[in-house]
């Protein structure tokens, strides 16, 4: 029978609050258990239930053995002597009946030389013969009820019973080991399905932890990636426009205004967009739970803009007639495509002329590029890994669409998109 770890942090559950002792101690230290604090290997204490049943089985071997008695005077043969033997032998093994828990084994295995002495314990020998049906494994039934079964012929032939056949004697006493066995093995059972509905039931609760948590954790990295975009393209206007005045110190003083304007602008949007997406982290909730709402394909009007405002000569065609049919996730995707498009053209081609293009229809799917033209100088060096564009693709990809990008023909750049709207 399987068993729990001691050292196991697990509990049984409540559901039985109040009600432990409806349930056999056995069951309970293998469902929940704890070890005493003198031994390891301590036994569980009685329940009512458990001594209820005790004292049951102890009357049913008291009985029985009464019964047994009341035919010693009947059978031929039978001293005076060897009928007090019998009783004595009969009421030690009645209080033997209380071992039965602690020794399963040694009390089946004692009660078959004892049968052959004493007809008054009979009673005790099936009480031990169910108890070692309950509590051990098949094997330990199989040798013991095979033994007293091959057995009881010769034990009939010994001591035969004087008002039946022998043939018919022997086969009820096959028949009774038989249902005694069988109805061990029954409640053995029941036991064996209450412990592995308890294993179930706890590797679902863990199955179902780790889903949350393997949510939690692809929700994060779905921030960390509105991270990456929002604060490069904030941080992006940041150093254009601070690398605009530190480069012309000398420029009229309506440039300066405007530059530090949107320095201000820019610093106070990442800041406020850091804010929330730290709410969201310590909240543990979804990028999608609070907060602003994302910014999705209606959005583009205002991100060329603000593109425009910052000083990039940008061009937004093809527009989709319908910016609201366009499905939530894919318009965020395209929007998310864009700005990610447009801040690697601020950043690596300063001054040139940059197209987005927007297309598509319902079953057509959205195709949307953004290109820059070739630069026409040197472009001091950006630090980047190319996260960004790595990004997109895995973006695009959980979409359900596809992302391209590379060197045009004219020594410009090219960000291709491909989204599904069904």
């Amino acid at each position: 029978m399987s068993t729990v770890s001691e050292d196991s942090p697990e509990r049984i559950p409540a559901a039985f609050p109040g009600r432990r002792w409806l349930l056999p101690s056995a069951l309970i230290d293998q469902l929940d258990p704890r070890p005493g604090p003198g031994s390891p290997d301590q036994r569980p204490r009685r329940t009512a239930r458990d001594w209820i049943v005790d004292f049951t089985c102890f009357l049913i071997a008291v009985v029985i053995g009464l019964l047994a008695a009341d035919g010693l005077e009947n059978e031929p043969g039978l001293s005076h002597g060897l009928e007090i033997t019998d009783q004595f032998v009969g009421a030690l093994a009645c209080a033997a009946v209380w071992l039965r828990r602690r020794y399963p084994v040694g009390l089946a295995v004692a009660m078959l030389p004892l049968g052959f002495v004493s007809v008054t314990a009979g009673g005790t020998t099936l009480v031990a013969l169910f108890t070692l049906a309950v509590h051990r494994p098949f094997r330990y039934v199989a040798w013991v009820a095979g033994a007293q079964i091959a057995l009881q012929p010769l034990y009939y032939w010994l001591r035969p019973d004087p008002e039946l056949p022998y043939l018919g004697v022997v086969l009820i006493g096959v028949l009774l080991t038989v249902s005694v066995v069988g109805w061990g093995m029954l409640a053995r059972s029941k036991r064996q399905l209450m412990l592995s509905l308890r294993d179930r039931a706890r590797r679902a609760e863990t199955e179902a932890r780790l889903r949350a948590e393997q949510a939690q954790r692809l929700a994060r990295e779905a921030i960390a990636r509105e991270m990456h975009d929002v604060l490069a393209h904030r941080l992006t206007l940041l150093s254009v426009h601070a690398g605009a005045l530190e480069f012309r110190p000398d420029a009229p003083r309506e440039d300066v205004v405007r530059a530090a304007g949107v320095i201000r602008e820019s610093a106070h949007e990442a800041l406020q967009d850091l804010r929330e997406i730290i709410g969201v982290l310590r909240s543990a909730e979804s990028d999608d739970a609070g907060g602003r709402p994302q910014p999705t394909l209606e959005a583009l009007d205002a991100l060329v803009s603000e593109s425009r405002e910052a000083g990039m000569k940008v061009s937004l065609t093809g527009r989709v007639a319908d910016p609201a049919a366009v499905p939530a996730s894919v318009g965020r995707t395209a929007y998310r495509i864009a700005q990610e498009a447009l801040t690697n053209a601020r950043k690596h081609a300063p001054g040139t002329e940059v197209t987005v293009s927007v297309s598509g229809a319902p079953g057509d799917g959205l195709a949307m590029s953004v290109r820059n033209a070739p630069v026409d100088a040197e472009v001091p060096h950006v630090p980047g890994s190319g996260q960004g564009l790595i990004g997109l693709t895995e973006r695009a990809v959980l979409a359900g669409g596809t992302l391209e990008h590379g060197a045009t023909p004219d020594g410009g750049f090219e960000v291709r998109a491909r989204l599904p709207w069904g």
